[in-house]
C-alpha cells in the first residue's frame, strides 16, 4: 500500500527522528538507557547536559559527554536511508526533513536534507565564525583541558548543532515549513513526535497521505491515513524492492 501511495504522489517528503539513526546502532540519548547511563556517569540528565547554560558553564563535561555519546564515526547508513536515498533519486522523493545530526541521510546519497537540528560534522569558533570538521576537535592539540580552541583565535570551538534552550534555524525551519505544506504525501517515521518544536510541522501538512512508520505507537496515529508499527528499514526497504524490482 504505501508503495502504491508513493508512486501516486507528485510530491512525497520523509520527516524522521532519532529511529532512523538507531538502525545504525546510534542509540537514542532519551531511551531510559541513555538516561540512566547520562546521570550515573555523568551525575546530570541528557536535557541538562546538551543545554546552552550547561555549555557555557560547563564546557568541559559537556564536550566529554558530547563526544562519548553522539558521536559515532564508524556508524554507517543503514536500510532506511539507502532505501530514500534511492527514491530520491528516481524522483521519488523531494526531501529528508531530519532531526538527526549524524549526516548519514548524506552519506546514504540523499541530497535534498534538512537538518532541524544541525550537524556534528560541522565546527564553528564562537569568537570568529572559523569553520572545523568533526576531526579537529578530537584532535588533543586543538583542545585545552578538553575543550577545542580555535586555532585563529583561541576562541571556543563547539559543534553546529541545536543545544536545549536554542531556537533552531529560523532559515532550515522555514524550508521545512514549505516543504511540508506543499507535500502531497508526507511520511513520517523513527519518531514518537513528542520532542518540539519539530513535532509541531506535523500541523503544516494539508496533503493527501500521512504516513506514520514506528516501533510504538504517537500522538499522531488517529490522523493518519496509515500507521505502522514496525522496523522503518524493514518497511522502506519493502517498498524499494516493490518499485524497483
Amino acid at each position: 500500500m504505501l508503495a502504491s501511495i508513493i508512486q501516486a504522489s507528485k510530491n512525497t517528503v520523509f520527516f524522521g527522528g532519532a529511529g532512523v539513526s538507531t538502525e545504525s546502532n546510534i542509540p537514542d540519548f532519551r531511551s531510559e538507557k541513555g538516561l540512566y547511563t547520562a546521570k550515573k556517569i555523568y551525575g546530570y540528565q541528557p536535557e541538562e547536559l546538551l543545554s546552552r547554560t550547561f555549555f557555557e558553564h560547563n564546557p568541559q563535561i559537556f564536550f566529554q559527554y558530547y563526544k562519548e555519546n553522539l558521536i559515532y564515526p564508524d556508524a554507517k547508513p543503514n536500510a532506511a536511508q539507502l532505501a530514500l536515498a534511492k527514491l530520491e533519486q528516481n524522483n521519488m522523493l523531494s526531501t529528508v526533513i531530519t532531526q538527526n545530526i549524524d549526516g548519514l541521510h548524506q552519506a546514504a546519497g540523499s541530497k535534498n536534507v534538512l537538518e532541524l537540528h544541525g550537524s556534528n560534522h560541522r565546527q564553528y569558533c564562537i569568537q570568529c565564525g572559523k569553520t572545523y570538521d568533526l576531526d579537529y576537535i578530537f584532535d588533543a592539540k586543538n583542545c585545552e583541558g578538553g575543550i577545542p580552541k580555535c586555532r585563529d583565535c583561541s576562541g571556543l570551538v563547539r559543534p553546529e548543532v541545536v543545544l536545549y534552550e536554542e531556537p533552531l534555524n529560523k532559515k532550515v525551519m522555514d524550508l521545512a515549513i514549505a516543504m511540508i505544506a506543499s507535500a502531497d504525501c508526507l511520511i513520517v517515521g523513527g519518531t514518537s513526535l513528542m520532542v518540539y518544536p519539530a513535532a509541531g510541522l506535523l500541523r503544516y501538512f494539508s496533503g493527501t497521505h500521512l504516513v506514520l512508520i514506528n516501533k510504538t505507537e504517537t500522538p499522531y496515529d488517529n490522523r493518519a491515513n496509515l500507521v505502522i508499527h514496525e522496523s522503518i528499514g524493514k518497511i522502506l526497504t519493502k517498498v524499494t524492492e516493490h518499485i524497483f524490482g
